[in-house]
């Protein structure tokens, strides 16, 4: 196996059309196989406008199944490309069961896998869980042809056990779909602040755990004004130590194109050995809520 794998991100604006959304998504991945990607990541539910600032039963008709006409319009791209693409999705498992499921689809156009993202928020503009059920299949990494690929989605970002976990099955990178965003109001206060930790959660993954971290957003405002939420882009790449490789902008469409190094990883991890020195034999306190 060679040393060096390529991730792709797409960050973009949102079209209000699912179509037009989905032809920018595949125009997206087209120009990162391009640029030598071989694993292309797509933001979080990237077909529509953000739907979860409201609650309506109506929106849950923008569910599909899996396989279903989205994933496989990005099925026959991969294939045609010769790459591995994740493609966060609205899946509608059963008639009143749905999840935020990320596809991760091969370069023959099959589903290596999926992840449904498993911690839902539930904050003003982010009403997802009136939407998804946690899902239920683990944290997992994924063997794509070019690398043991984790996949968590957007909320799971601030929460070390689901990198440390996906991590443990085999991960060497672990992306994260995403849809994170200012409430107008709140960004000339907080703007900065909020980015930095985003950023700097994840980063932090990468380092305790030393694999890499690729996070891709969506950019522009999407809702009502003065109200709605304004995405805040900044998709990023960092190494196993925690440094950020390449980021874009809060308001461009952009392809990220980072070749990654296994050699790298194995540097890192020997020479800040976290993974050996974990003390296991008392970790069980974890599974608890809070205190005893």
């Amino acid at each position: 196996m060679k040393d060096g794998f390529t991730v792709g991100l797409v960050q973009m604006s949102i079209p209000d059309s699912p179509d037009m959304a989905l032809d920018k998504a595949i125009a997206g991945i087209k120009d990162a196989a391009k640029g030598g990607s071989s694993i292309i990541v797509l933001p979080e539910l990237f077909r529509t406008h953000y739907f979860c600032q409201k609650q309506h039963a109506d929106l849950f008709d923008l569910a599909e199944p899996i396989p279903g006409p989205t994933s496989e319009a990005v099925a026959r791209v991969a294939k045609s490309c010769k790459v591995t693409v994740v493609a966060s999705l609205f899946e509608k498992r059963a008639p009143g069961l749905y999840h935020n499921t990320a596809a991760v689809i091969g370069p023959d156009g099959e589903i290596i896998g999926l992840y449904r993202k498993n911690h839902i928020p539930d904050d003003p503009l982010f009403f997802e869980k009136y939407y998804f059920t946690p899902g239920d299949l683990g944290f997992k990494a994924f063997q794509t042809p070019e690398a043991k690929l984790g996949v968590l989605v957007c909320w799971d970002q601030w929460y070390p056990e689901a990198a440390r976990l996906t991590a443990l099955d085999g991960a060497e990178i672990i992306v994260y779909p995403t849809a994170i965003g200012w409430h107008p109001a709140e960004k000339p206060e907080h703007g900065v602040a909020q980015v930095q930790a985003w950023q700097l959660a994840q980063r932090a993954h990468g380092l305790a755990s030393g694999v890499y971290i690729a996070a891709v957003n969506r950019h522009g405002h999407e809702g009502s004004r003065p109200g709605g939420i304004e995405f805040w882009g900044h998709s990023f790449v960092s190494d196993p130590y925690g440094l950020i490789l390449a980021e874009a902008g809060d308001s461009e469409d952009r392809i990220i194109i980072q070749e990654c190094s296994r050699g790298r990883i194995e540097d890192i991890r020997r020479n800040w050995p976290f993974l050996r020195d974990r003390r296991t034999d008392i970790f069980g306190g974890i599974t608890r809520r809070f205190g005893h």
